[in-house]
């Protein structure tokens, strides 16, 4: 849903930015890298140190890059395979700071050990809810199925979550359990939606096999 809705929106807003930085001799894949070098700093500088207001703030700033680079691409009319790979790869990074910063603030300040886990979960889960569709795909299979927690929920639900968390280093009382509560539902969604497209594929592949057997006449023959 937010992947159909709420990128359109943005896009839009965003696109008299995109065509500002293209008048500058900005490149796609230069905003693609200063995207992703924003997040990881965002994530691994702050989120270890419990700061999370403010990671999430530098964090959200640079994550519409992932949405400004290919509006670029298609102004300038030169979508290619290499700007979606590195896209995608890069995307692969950003979501492994974000949870690997989660992660590394229960494993240290935060003293969680069940919640660092279900940190690296959804860093894991995420990856391979990704590969599952990539993999699928690569084999000539269309993976038709929205997941119930694709990447936009999951950035959505852990940052905005994270955000208002980060609200009790300015005196925001009740509003630290909000994380905790976020990753359980990320780690859930994410194994459902791993789940969804495991059974696609497996459905998928069952019906392409099963129209290119030959039948039985055609064996004859």
């Amino acid at each position: 849903m937010l992947n159909k809705y709420a990128r359109a929106f943005f896009t839009r807003v965003l696109t008299p930015f995109a065509a500002f930085l293209i008048r500058r001799g900005v490149s796609p894949d230069t905003v693609t890298l200063l995207g992703t070098a924003g997040v990881v700093a965002g994530a691994l500088v702050f989120y270890p140190r419990g700061e999370f207001f403010w990671g999430t703030v530098v964090i959200t700033l640079f994550v519409f890059s992932d949405l400004v680079d290919g509006n670029m691409a298609r102004q300038l009319g030169r979508s290619s395979r290499w700007g979606a790979f590195l896209d995608s790869t890069l995307d692969r990074v950003a979501d492994g700071a974000i949870f690997g910063g989660f992660a590394l603030w229960y494993a240290g300040h935060g003293n969680d050990d069940v919640l660092c886990a279900v940190s690296i979960f959804c860093l894991a889960s995420g990856q391979v809810v990704s590969y599952t569709k990539a993999r699928g795909e690569s084999i000539g299979l269309p993976v038709a199925v929205n997941g119930l927690v694709e990447r936009a929920e999951r950035l959505v639900i852990s940052l905005v979550a994270a955000g208002f968390a980060g609200l009790h280093e300015f005196g925001v009382p009740g509003v630290r359990w909000l994380l905790p509560v976020a990753l359980w539902i990320v780690a859930v969604g994410s194994l459902v939606t791993l789940v969804q497209r495991v059974v696609t594929v497996r459905r998928e592949s069952a019906e392409a096999e099963a129209e290119a057997r030959p039948t039985a006449g055609e064996a004859a023959q």
